[in-house]
């Protein structure tokens, strides 16, 4: 078949394939049916607004089959009371239980996140996962290197990120640096990729939204992250393949403990034009 073919004897010619198609391949008139325009092929983001916009299911695409897109569930569509709750109710967890979480979870938690947004739907992110204790530990043990490299080479930046008292914590036993996490996810990008930090860290803020649906807690590893795209031990411990970067990491595992409330924030600061 050629990309898109559009069933006739389903279509009800609304158009609403061509107009919602960022990249303008489907040609569409009035009382007529849509049509793939020259050079579909290489133009087409394969997005799948077209299959998914269409009431009917007229339209085929050819690298997006529609058995494998299901329509949206209506009943399990969030109202904005709940939508509100849920994201007001987000927490960074940074108290873990002693459980390890098991390798299909974190695969399932990682095929929703592919769902996030990316530039030209380039869907660029990679991903590490760490979930083996010596690992983790190894890990731990690099970054306390740095934190005593950073205190030494850039003293002023260390302290304003009061590297001092996070060294003293560490060396008193506490994991200051994963908080006793199981398991921590890094995504990487290529590093010719001008889109890789913002697809990453979007694709992260899916997976950890979508974590709380399946009773996880996240955190946001900035430190490792700082360490890991600038400390060549880092660097190399991790392993990325060639021409990859990392470009975030959150800490996973179940949390410690419930919270009970939504405290407040900062009112926005908008400018209205």
């Amino acid at each position: 078949m050629t990309l898109i073919e559009v069933q006739q004897h389903t279509c009800n010619q609304d158009g609403l394939c061509s107009a919602v198609c960022p990249m303008k391949i489907i040609s569409f008139s009035k009382g007529g049916y849509p049509a793939q325009v020259a050079g579909a092929e290489e133009l087409c983001i394969r997005c799948g607004h077209c299959v998914a916009v269409c009431p009917t299911g007229s339209l085929r695409h050819a690298d997006l089959p529609l058995e494998e897109c299901p329509p949206i569930r209506r009943e399990l569509l969030l109202s904005e009371e709940q939508s509100r709750q849920f994201l007001r109710g987000r927490r960074s967890i940074r108290n873990y239980r002693d459980q390890t979480v098991s390798r299909e979870t974190l695969q399932k938690l990682i095929e929703t996140a592919r769902y996030a947004p990316s530039g030209h739907n380039s869907q660029g992110a990679g991903w590490l996962v760490v979930d083996k204790r010596e690992e983790l530990d190894r890990l731990r043990g690099i970054m306390t290197d740095w934190v005593r490299w950073m205190l030494t080479n850039v003293a002023e930046l260390a302290s304003s990120l009061h590297m001092d008292r996070v060294l003293k914590r560490i060396e008193r036993g506490e994991d200051v640096i994963l908080r006793g996490a199981p398991a921590l996810i890094v995504a990487h990008g290529s590093k010719t990729d001008r889109m890789a930090l913002s697809s990453c860290t979007i694709a992260l803020s899916y997976l950890e939204l979508a974590a709380t649906g399946m009773s996880l807690g996240t955190c946001w590893a900035g430190y490792f992250n700082a360490a890991a795209s600038s400390f060549p031990p880092l660097m190399e411990a991790l392993g990325l393949p060639e021409g990859r970067q990392a470009c975030g990491a959150i800490m996973v595992g179940y949390p410690q403990f419930r919270y009970q409330r939504l405290p407040e924030r900062k009112a926005p600061d908008i400018i209205w034009r």
